[in-house]
């Protein structure tokens, strides 16, 4: 089988491995699609602290049950499945308090242990999660990062009467602006420095964009009627400066969900945190989301089409990267095509 393994920093190739036997428990999947996410582009580069080298890279996939490992019934063999990267232990603190995303002892597909960058892979029956008729191959490759999307908005909680500040109208952000409007129905407005962006966050839904590379946030939000400040901000941008502002621009009262994970502190003043009692929300991965995200997207309330740019051949795995860190006014969301070869 072909696999994209990053052998250490800065350097990735097309390799040819053998093919996993699933392990007790487990199930090997055929790959269809897979999205390339900014975590892995990280790990490419030498930036996630959790990953060892060598390592195939790829956490956002659907693909087929091929094989079944002993104790999986053998009926799952042919199921179209999305796979939840994430595998915890079950019984430490975290997960039994159902945050298994921060189990003690996690392991991540594509980061500790082999992804879906890959012809097939091996993961828990129990992470492989039916995707129903109706659901596209190409949507279904989204259900990841739309439960990254489900997690941090469970985390801050949604109120019927928020108006919602998105910061960024990349993948995640375009993700967290579909689950606040089609799933919550709440005014959500969205900021980033680049047009072509803003453009697709108006194609998702947002009731106002603003392009803070021509009009200072302060200013948008008090044009915009929402003078005492946004009452759910999400920082889908994660750069430590976006958290600072955050605390200044926030309602009192309101909520901050967070999905960074910069080692640069954030100089975030404690007087105005406290002074309007805000709260602030970490937001790592998912915790059981993809029943509900998946249900969300048989009935229909989220668009995964209007955030996927492109679908490019796995042969290809350099010139999609290429798209992803080169092109981000042309690109969002690339799903990397597993069509058999010849």
């Amino acid at each position: 089988m072909c696999s994209a393994v990053v052998e250490g920093p800065h350097r990735i190739a097309l390799m040819d491995r053998a093919r996993p036997e699933p392990a007790p428990g487990e199930v090997r999947v055929r790959v269809r699609y897979a999205g390339i996410c900014g975590s892995d582009v990280h790990i490419l580069h030498g930036l996630n602290p959790f990953v060892v080298y060598p390592r195939v890279i790829g956490h956002e996939l659907v693909g087929h049950v091929e094989a079944t490992g002993s104790g999986v019934s053998p009926h799952r063999v042919g199921e179209r499945v999305a796979v939840d990267p994430v595998i915890a232990c079950g019984s430490c603190y975290p997960c039994s308090m159902g945050r298994r995303n921060v189990c003690r002892q996690l392991q991540v597909l594509g980061v500790h242990k082999d992804g879906g960058f890959s012809d097939f892979l091996c993961a828990p029956a129990s992470n492989a999660h039916l995707v129903p008729e109706g659901i596209p191959d190409a949507s279904a490759a989204t259900i990841e990062p739309f439960a990254v999307a489900a997690n941090v908005t469970n985390r801050t909680g949604v109120h019927s009467n928020d108006i919602a500040l998105v910061y960024g109208a990349g993948p995640i952000g375009l993700m967290v602006l579909q689950v606040l409007k089609g799933v919550h129905g709440i005014r959500v407005l969205v900021t980033d420095r680049l047009d072509e962006r803003l453009t697709r966050a108006t194609a998702c839904g947002a009731d106002a964009v603003i392009n803070t590379a021509r009009e200072p946030l302060p200013e948008a939000l008090r044009r915009l009627g929402v003078e005492d400040g946004p009452t759910l901000v999400i920082d889908a941008v994660c750069h430590p400066a976006i958290l600072e502002e955050a605390v200044r621009v926030a309602s009192p009262g309101g909520r901050i969900g967070m999905l960074g994970f910069s080692t640069v502190p954030s100089a975030v003043p404690q007087q105005e945190t406290t002074r309007k009692e805000l709260s602030l929300f970490a937001s790592r991965l998912n915790s059981g989301m993809f029943p509900r995200v998946i249900d969300w997207m048989k009935e229909g309330r989220l668009q995964p089409e209007r955030v996927v740019s492109h679908q490019v051949p796995f042969a290809e795995l350099h010139r999609a990267f290429e798209l992803v860190e080169g092109d981000p006014r042309a690109s969002s969301k690339v799903l990397l095509d597993f069509a058999p070869r010849a």
